[in-house]
């Protein structure tokens, strides 16, 4: 019955997706400013990378799930600073389900610095959350696909 709500089937994981997972990345040259700091605006395409790579880890492209008609639009964002990201630091963005409804899921994300050569998180950078509503392309709200929603990720009970 959920197929009605979109253009064609919205993919299926062939695999479950992570509730959590660590994406890695070197700060560019492009996101500093002239004293080779990381410009604020970085730290949003990098959760955006921790979400897509946990549908990733998962088996499903994003590209694949808009393509069935199923969007995924921010409603809320929010960023914390700690200290500093510079020009080539190695980052580990830590990105968590953390809650979510019918039509909607929740993020967290934790940025850090690997100032140990790829073998840790030495130094948390940022910290913060965002929220995401299904959407279908006509723009009104849709129930979020099953295998997505933030409930069917919850521990058992007990």
């Amino acid at each position: 019955m959920q197929s009605s709500a979109y253009s064609t089937n919205p993919p299926l994981p062939d695999r479950p997706v992570p509730v959590e997972g660590e994406s890695r990345l070197r700060v560019r040259y492009c996101e500093c400013d002239p004293m080779g700091v990381a410009h604020h605006s970085a730290f949003i395409p990098w959760f955006e990378i921790g979400r897509t790579e946990l549908l990733r880890a998962g088996g499903v492209a994003y590209a694949a799930i808009e393509k069935a008609g199923v969007f995924l639009v921010v409603t809320r964002l929010e960023v914390r600073y700690h200290r500093p990201a510079r020009y080539d630091d190695l980052l580990v963005v830590v990105t968590r389900v953390s809650g979510g409804g019918r039509a909607r899921v929740d993020h967290e994300y934790e940025v850090w610095a690997d100032r140990d050569d790829g073998r840790g998180k030495s130094e948390l950078l940022a910290t913060g959350g965002s929220t995401l509503a299904c959407v279908g392309a006509d723009g009104r709200p849709r129930a979020l696909p099953d295998w997505l929603r933030a409930e069917r990720h919850a521990p058992a009970p007990g």
